[in-house]
């Protein structure tokens, strides 16, 4: 499960499985795990962030596409 980057308490994580699906990041916090498509950007599934957090989250997934984007294609490409 590689770290793409951390900000603030949030790890922003893919993992080696989700090879065949369509490009997304899931962002972890304690034992909370939240999964966003990143194109378009969209929530796809939540197990445990409140819906003010989510705001929070999908506002740094905006922030940091290019480099979730940049991290997915490299870490898949191998």
């Amino acid at each position: 499960m590689p770290t793409v980057l951390t900000d603030g308490p949030y790890q922003f994580v893919f993992f080696s499985s989700d090879r065949a699906e369509p490009r997304h990041i899931h962002v972890k916090r304690d034992r909370q795990v939240v999964k966003f498509w990143l194109e378009p950007i969209a929530l796809a599934r939540n197990q445990g962030f409140a819906d003010h957090e989510l705001r929070v989250i999908e506002r740094l997934v905006h922030q940091h596409l290019p480099a979730l984007l940049r991290g997915w294609d490299e870490f898949f490409s191998t």
